[in-house]
């Protein structure tokens, strides 16, 4: 990135956090917790002990960081090396990011920067400019990629609240400030949950690995398969309601699942891992150690707040999460896609100078998608 346009992020940066201190706030037992940041063009720094909001405040105007992190862990010592922290446990957290749902509509809103001339690109394996196959990706807000990752939340919390007791206002639904969701669960049973546990967790949630034993299926005589209930609690009902979708069918659909075989059914199994099963990252629930983007604070891959959803159906990242300033800013813009922003469109824009709002400039800087004229 071009030195004017981390100067110009950080006094945007700065004048958000100067103006918006009342959306950042500590971790609960803030004096418990590892604190970490990174600024433009440099490496993490962690293992920075904060104690209040004051003091957050203070690390946020004095090295205007592009990122703000807060541990899920409780430690007695947060300040020292991993291996000293003395770990107490960690909050129980999972990652929907829609990049991962690998939506249809994905081929029409992710970029392709060339890493040798800088070209955006759209859909093609090579630079259209310089032809070079090496590039760096990065997504536009897409409503449908937000509506898919809000269907995969929707599934989580059901699972959450009917198959692990976890009460609904213990769950709270943050947008990471990008192309995603952050849901912490607070005051669980499951915070003391080393990664080994975590793993088994995350496997029950993606429903990975399910067996058709645990549904009924006799492997070594399929005939004589009783397969679980629809009322039954847990993937048993779940899964027995996808299959069968009401009571009054069961019987008759039970014999076509054994005229098909056992594989068959394990095969169908299978299928149903992404329609029932809440498509989280594993790697970031497993990990006991990670840092979290700090509420409140921007994502420097869009200039975009991470910010708690209220109401996740009404919620609308291009507007609840979008605090810059509307002061007028003139760019050199190459955004091969349209977005939009507090109910405002942008773009495509191809190679040509604009003048836009500065809340459109820094999204667009921060995706790579321009540079300042």
């Amino acid at each position: 990135m071009l030195d004017k346009d981390i100067k110009f992020l950080e006094e945007s940066f700065k004048k958000y956090y100067f103006d918006h201190f009342d959306l950042i706030h500590t971790h609960t037992n803030p004096e418990r917790r590892e604190f970490g940041y990174q600024k433009f063009n440099f490496g993490m720094n962690r293992h920075i002990p904060i104690k209040s909001d004051k003091e957050l405040h203070l690390l946020l105007m004095t090295n205007i960081p592009s990122d703000v992190y807060c541990s899920n862990a409780s430690y007695l010592f947060p300040n020292l090396p991993m291996a000293e922290k003395d770990w107490q446990g960690a909050d129980l957290i999972f990652d929907v990011d829609a990049k991962d749902l690998n939506l249809p509509c994905r081929i029409n809103h992710v970029c392709k920067k060339c890493t040798t001339c800088g070209n955006v690109f759209l859909q093609q394996n090579e630079c259209p400019d310089c032809k070079s196959t090496k590039y760096e990706t990065s997504s536009a807000l897409c409503q449908n990629c937000i509506a898919g990752a809000k269907n995969e939340i929707r599934k989580l919390i059901s699972i959450l609240t009917g198959d692990l007791g976890i009460k609904k206002e213990n769950i709270r639904v943050y947008f990471s400030g990008n192309e995603g969701f952050h849901v912490y669960v607070s005051e669980s049973n499951y915070e003391k949950l080393d990664s080994r546990e975590r793993a088994e967790l995350v496997d029950y949630i993606l429903f990975k690995g399910a067996l058709p034993e645990t549904f009924g299926a006799k492997k070594s005589d399929f005939s004589k398969s009783v397969f679980s209930d629809i009322d039954e609690k847990g993937w048993l009902g779940r899964t027995s309601k996808q299959v069968f979708g009401s009571k009054s069918n069961k019987p008759k659909l039970s014999k076509q699942l054994i005229s098909e075989g056992y594989f068959s059914f394990k095969k169908k199994l299978e299928d149903l891992q992404k329609i029932i099963g809440a498509q989280i990252d594993p790697n970031v629930t497993i990990d006991v150690h990670r840092i979290f983007r700090l509420a409140g604070t921007i994502n420097s891959k869009s200039g975009l707040s991470k910010i708690l959803c209220n109401d996740l159906e009404k919620f609308n990242p291009g507007n609840d999460a979008c605090f810059i300033d509307d002061d007028k800013v003139t760019i050199l813009a190459n955004c091969p896609v349209e977005f939009k922003l507090k109910n405002k469109k942008f773009g495509p824009y191809k190679k040509e100078q604009v003048t836009v709002p500065k809340y459109a400039a820094v999204y667009m800087i921060c995706k790579g998608y321009a540079t300042l004229a």
